[in-house]
């Protein structure tokens, strides 16, 4: 079974969907952040913030990321904000970011491609159309998730 790219409807309030996912190596615990239109830094960002805000709670020193060479992962905007991060976080000692690019066309060094994989099987939808509100339930189900809490404002 193939997804098939949803044409909205003209009007349509949500017309993208982005869903940024992570996955603990040490717990296999599973993070999703929705957020409306196509992925970008500013969204990135976002979501780093929640991931740092974990590690806080848990008194850690370093946050790896470990992630593929999308056009938001690469930016200019974005690797500044580590780097101011990382020098605040220095002086305060707070969380530092330590992040790592995986070489091209390389997903199944990505731990969290495997789990897209299962959810894109899991959730497909062979004959009819899925509502964006109805894509965020279906994986928040499949990767056992709380939707309130997972939402990018």
């Amino acid at each position: 079974m193939r997804l098939v790219q949803r044409q909205p409807k003209p009007k349509e309030p949500d017309k993208a969907l982005a869903c940024l996912g992570a996955v603990r190596q040490d717990t296999g615990e599973r993070f999703l952040y929705f957020c409306d239109g196509q992925p970008n830094t500013d969204k990135v960002i976002l979501m780093l913030e929640r991931l740092l805000a974990v590690a806080r709670h848990e008194c850690r020193r370093v946050l790896a990321i470990i992630w593929d060479r999308a056009t938001w992962h690469k930016s200019k905007k974005l690797k500044r904000w580590i780097y101011k991060h990382n020098q605040t976080a220095k002086r305060n000692g707070d969380v530092r970011l330590l992040t790592c690019l995986l070489p091209v066309k390389s997903p199944w060094l990505n731990p969290m491609e495997a789990h897209w994989v299962h959810a894109k099987r899991k959730i497909a939808e062979p004959d009819g159309e899925i509502t964006a509100n109805e894509l965020k339930r279906r994986l928040c189900a499949h990767f056992q998730v709380e939707l309130s809490g997972s939402t990018l404002q």
